[in-house]
């Protein structure tokens, strides 16, 4: 299943999944630090790939009982236990733009003054989206914490247009 194309008017078509009625697609991120990625819906089906980083944005396209299908930025799709995502927002600067820095500025404009720059591939916790500026925060490798709006489009883990409150 792809993301589903955007209409005239900016608004996501959904569909809804069978177990919970949460749209889908939809973003979540993964709750803990080590998931197992399956090519199928149960325990007996074999790992994939293990994520080890707590709070990536996935994107979940398909339910089955306790089991959600999802794919990370980089296309990779399997089957994942609901008990291991979480509903928190989170998103990834960037991560087709390797190696750079994406500005995250004080206020919703590009004539704000330069809180930090993120790195692509930094993971961000979404306080709000309004379509075009996502307001996040988050703690850099450093140990920095940084705080400040950044182009909806410049994230991946937020649809075009969404917004978050």
């Amino acid at each position: 299943m792809s993301v589903l194309p955007y209409g005239a008017i900016g608004a996501r078509a959904e569909q809804v999944g069978t177990v919970t009625g949460l749209p889908l697609p939809r973003y979540a991120s993964l709750r803990s630090s080590q998931v197992n990625l399956r090519e199928g819906p149960s325990k007996d089906h074999r790992a994939t790939w293990i994520f080890q980083r707590a709070g990536l944005p996935v994107e979940i396209t398909a339910e089955f009982e306790t089991w959600r299908k999802i794919r990370d930025s980089e296309g990779s799709e399997g089957w994942v236990l609901n008990s291991l995502l979480s509903g928190r927002r989170t998103a990834l600067v960037a991560p087709w733009k390797k190696g750079e820095n994406i500005p995250l500025y004080s206020k919703a404009s590009d004539n704000a003054s330069l809180a930090a720059q993120l790195q692509s591939g930094v993971i961000g916790n979404i306080k709000k989206c309004d379509g075009t500026w996502c307001r996040v925060f988050g703690q850099g490798a450093g140990g920095e914490s940084y705080d400040g709006y950044i182009r909806q489009q410049n994230l991946w883990g937020v649809y075009p247009n969404e917004v978050v409150d």
